[in-house]
C-alpha cells in the first residue's frame, strides 16, 4: 500500500482515515478540498485541478482523500489501493453536522473544510442514490485489476480496518 485514493461521500470520514493512514504508511497526505478551494472558497479551474492531481499521483507514495468525480479517474488509474467510505446516509449527515460542531466553519488546515449549505446537505442526502453508482462504476473501470479495493461501510468497520493496517505496519 503505497498510493491510496480515499473516496466517499462528504461526512463519511475520508479526511480522518487519510490522516491515520498517512501516519501509518509514512506517506504524504493530500486533502483535495485544500487543493480545490482557496481561503475564500473560490474553486480552482478544473484543468488546473486535474493538473495538480496528475502531479500528486506521479509521486512514489501518497494518500489522497476527496471524491471529485470529474477527476476521479486520475487517482484511480494511479493508485494501488482504493478506500471507499461507503457509510449510510444517516452516518454521513451526522458526519458533516458533528464536524461542524467540533471544528466550526472554514478551513482548518488539517483536511477539515467546513461549509454546510443547502447544496452540501442535498448532495450528502442523495449521494448513495445518485453518486455512489457512478463512483462504483469508475472504480470498476479505472481501478479493477491493478488496485485493492477496501469497502468501509461503517465507522466501526473503519476503526477495525485502521487498527489492522496500523498493526500490520508496526509489527
Amino acid at each position: 500500500m503505497q498510493k491510496v485514493a480515499i473516496i466517499g461521500c462528504g461526512g463519511s470520514g475520508k479526511s480522518h482515515v487519510a490522516r491515520r493512514l498517512g501516519a501509518a504508511l509514512a506517506a504524504p497526505v493530500t486533502h483535495l478540498d485544500a487543493v480545490y478551494f482557496d481561503d475564500e472558497w473560490n474553486a480552482l479551474p478544473m484543468e488546473k485541478f486535474a493538473a495538480a492531481q496528475r502531479t500528486l499521483v506521479s509521486k512514489p507514495r501518497w494518500v489522497i482523500d476527496g471524491n471529485y468525480n470529474s477527476t476521479l479517474a486520475i487517482r484511480l488509474e494511479a493508485c494501488d489501493t482504493v478506500v471507499f467510505m461507503d457509510v449510510s446516509t444517516v452516518a454521513a449527515l451526522w458526519g458533516i453536522f458533528s464536524r461542524q460542531l467540533r471544528h466550526g466553519a472554514g478551513h482548518k488546515g488539517n483536511g477539515v473544510h467546513n461549509r454546510i449549505t443547502w447544496s452540501v446537505v442535498k448532495y450528502v442526502a442523495t449521494y448513495r442514490r445518485k453518486m455512489r453508482p457512478r463512483v462504483l462504476a469508475k472504480i470498476e473501470e479505472y481501478a479493477a485489476g491493478h488496485a485493492d479495493v477496501v469497502l468501509l461501510t461503517s465507522r466501526r468497520r473503519t476503526r477495525r480496518w485502521l487498527c489492522e493496517v496500523t498493526a500490520d505496519r508496526s509489527g
